[in-house]
């Protein structure tokens, strides 16, 4: 097994506490785990430097590679995309390296194998042979003084689809930062299959409207949701599911200068969509295929809603702008959804995501951390408390019980974030039990817990499935990677691959991929 198979096995097996025997129903006990972060310093990358006489000349005069195994950098795959992990390294008073962040980037080849970006901008400059590798972006500024040359100079390739080395930014001539740094080729095929656990899809569908983001399943109906982005159109795009194996376009919608569409949810007769720039949008869905526009909600100013979430008779909206609250409507009508409440919880950050459970409110309040509200009146909601970290960035959960204890499953969205297990029976004495990681280049994205099953939607990682009945030791039991970095329209981002996700309990499950568009699986 290869150095970096072996990272892969250890990835999948999770992390969580050791002692627990996964052969028997969870009891309830757990050790509590201490929490470190979504980028954890490991030490330098690779054993190279950046010059201190001139590391602006884009140059391999501009490294130190004389500790490096140069002989190996002929055998990388100059092919595909690469994510890279940043670790900057900043001076110190006594003149030696100490760290000062890690951070995330990107690397990119065109067909013939030249590099073709880095860090997003254009790649200039290459030094390339079976020893050498050097290759600089650059952004330019507003004249040629303050254009920016991100370069990587490369130290060593452990693995065909692994490179590490240096990195140095510089403007104008004069160095930003510099580091050094960890390259990973995102597509599938290398140390892991396409698929496991027979998660396999019985259908894709390509999405024409703008970047598809998320979905909702009724009434044998698909409504995919999509962005604007890159100068293409956002909306929604409605298939006809009735037929899983070959599901039917029906209509796509699209409004002028109202087209960031990023969450969707349907009660009844009512499709709820997430608008940047009019709130929460009302369709009327009698008619499946054909959905009919009804009203803007709340009204008045222009509110961003980044997604939206029905529980029950109630509809929470969380809007990040312009006041960072959280707004509940009644939808015991589902048509005529009435406003209860605004609500700002005074945290840092904005409210992303929500889940409801139990009369409770747990809210990824994005830099503010994974709160929780009591919101048995919704004219006042109540904090409870929370759970946050360093630098985190709550994103998305799922919350249900398990052996009489209640738990949430939650992610963040950035460079290594993963999912989190967390105890939060009392919300101000929130404890993580559990843990489960994939590569530290790519980000968890959406999740959903069925039964003892938690659905993932994992940007590059694609759709991974994890038996959590045991929730200290979660274990996957199938995948489907979607991510291919020879698709056109990928971009090198961070912000790729699978991206929603529904188990609507009809045998199926429904995932977007930003690209592809989407999937239909049978339910491992």
């Amino acid at each position: 097994m290869g150095a970096a198979a072996a990272v892969w096995v250890l990835a999948l097996a999770g992390c969580g506490s050791s002692d627990e025997d996964t052969s028997k129903p969870w009891d309830g006990r757990y050790t509590a785990m201490e929490e470190w972060g979504d980028w954890m310093d490991t030490g330098p990358y690779a054993s190279c430097s950046v010059a201190s006489a001139d590391p602006c000349t884009s140059s391999v005069e501009s490294f130190d590679l004389s500790s490096c195994k140069r002989s190996t950098l002929g055998a990388l795959d100059r092919e595909g995309i690469y994510r890279t992990k940043l670790r900057y390294e900043l001076p110190s008073e006594d003149g030696l390296s100490t760290l000062g962040a890690g951070g995330g980037g990107s690397l990119r080849f065109d067909a013939n194998g030249r590099p073709w970006s880095v860090q997003g901008y254009s790649a200039v400059d290459p030094q390339l042979d079976g020893q050498t590798f050097v290759v600089t972006g650059l952004k330019p500024g507003t004249s040629g003084l303050d254009s920016t040359r991100y370069t990587l100079a490369g130290c060593e390739a452990p693995t065909p689809w692994v490179l590490t080395g240096c990195f140095s930014f510089c403007s104008g001539g004069r160095p930003l930062w510099s580091g050094t740094f960890r390259s990973e080729r995102m597509t599938w095929g290398r140390a892991e299959r396409e698929s496991s656990g027979g998660l396999k899809p019985v259908s894709e569908s390509r999405v024409e409207l703008g970047f598809p983001v998320d979905l909702y399943v009724a009434k044998d109906h698909a409504y995919v949701v999509s962005v604007n982005l890159r100068g293409t159109d956002g909306g929604l795009s409605v298939f006809d599911v009735s037929d899983r194996a070959h599901p039917i376009f029906k209509t796509s919608i699209s409004m002028a200068g109202d087209n960031y569409w990023n969450g969707v949810w349907a009660k009844g007769n009512a499709l709820y969509v997430a608008s940047a720039d009019t709130g929460v949008v009302v369709f009327d869905i009698s008619n499946p295929g054909a959905p009919v526009f009804l009203r803007n909600l709340p009204g008045g100013p222009a509110i961003n809603v980044h997604t939206v979430l029905v529980d029950g008779d109630r509809l929470y909206a969380m809007s990040p702008s312009p006041n960072a609250e959280t707004l509940i409507f009644d939808v015991s009508s589902p048509l005529e959804p009435r406003l209860l409440g605004r609500h700002v919880l005074g945290v840092q950050g904005y409210p992303h995501d929500s889940f409801a459970f139990g009369g409770r409110l747990y809210v990824s309040h994005a830099q503010g951390g994974y709160q929780v509200a009591d919101v048995s009146d919704p004219t006042r909601i109540q904090r409870l408390g929370g759970y946050t970290f360093e630098n985190n960035y709550a994103h998305h959960s799922a919350v249900g019980t398990i052996a009489g204890q209640t738990i949430a499953f939650e992610g963040g969205e950035q460079m290594g974030a993963h999912l989190r297990v967390l105890k939060v029976d009392d919300p101000a004495n929130i404890v993580k039990i559990g843990e489960f990681k994939l590569r530290d280049v790519a980000s968890i994205h959406n999740i959903l817990l069925k039964d003892e099953r938690l659905y993932v939607a994992w940007y590059h990682e694609g759709v991974r499935v994890l038996d959590v009945s045991n929730p200290t030791q979660p274990r996957m039991v199938a995948h489907f990677n979607t991510f291919r970095d020879t698709d056109s329209n990928r971009s090198s981002g961070l912000y790729e691959g699978v991206i929603g996700i529904r188990v609507p309990g009809d045998g199926y499950v429904y995932a977007v991929d930003d690209v592809r568009g989407l999937f239909i699986f049978k339910e491992p």
